[in-house]
């Protein structure tokens, strides 16, 4: 009973953050793909079931090595998509580039942002993971 309790709440905050950062109605405004908002939603919920059984089960998927390529591009598209939903929220780049007084060059410091964290990703697992 506790561990389905605690599902639940997890669950439950993991929709509430969905929600309140609008990534559906957001990513079908940006894809123009705005008839296929069910599609989408039915995506989230049936990949939140099909890996929740599947870890409940102790299945495990072996794929070819080439293929971590493409889970490394989807997942970092999701956290990708996530990170700058939360951050257009909170309203950090309009803050931030008004403090440093760069209002006109916003573009430029989310592109230095992101070109970071590429290349800390990349020293991150090319140095330290296979180093």
């Amino acid at each position: 009973m506790i561990g389905l309790a605690g599902g639940v709440a997890v669950g439950s905050g993991f929709v509430a953050f969905l929600t309140v950062l609008d990534i559906v109605p957001r990513l079908t405004v940006l894809t123009r793909t705005r008839r296929f908002v069910r599609w989408y939603e039915m995506a989230f919920v049936a990949g939140a079931l099909l890996f929740t059984w599947m870890d409940f089960r102790g299945w495990a998927v072996t794929l070819p090595p080439v293929s971590t390529v493409w889970v490394g591009l989807l997942s970092g598209v999701f956290v990708g998509l996530l990170a700058a939903a939360l951050t257009e929220v909170i309203n950090v780049l309009p803050i931030l580039a008004k403090r440093i007084r760069m209002e006109s060059r916003v573009f430029w410091l989310l592109m230095a942002m992101m070109l970071g964290k590429v290349v800390g990703s990349l020293f991150q697992w090319l140095v330290f993971i296979n180093g």
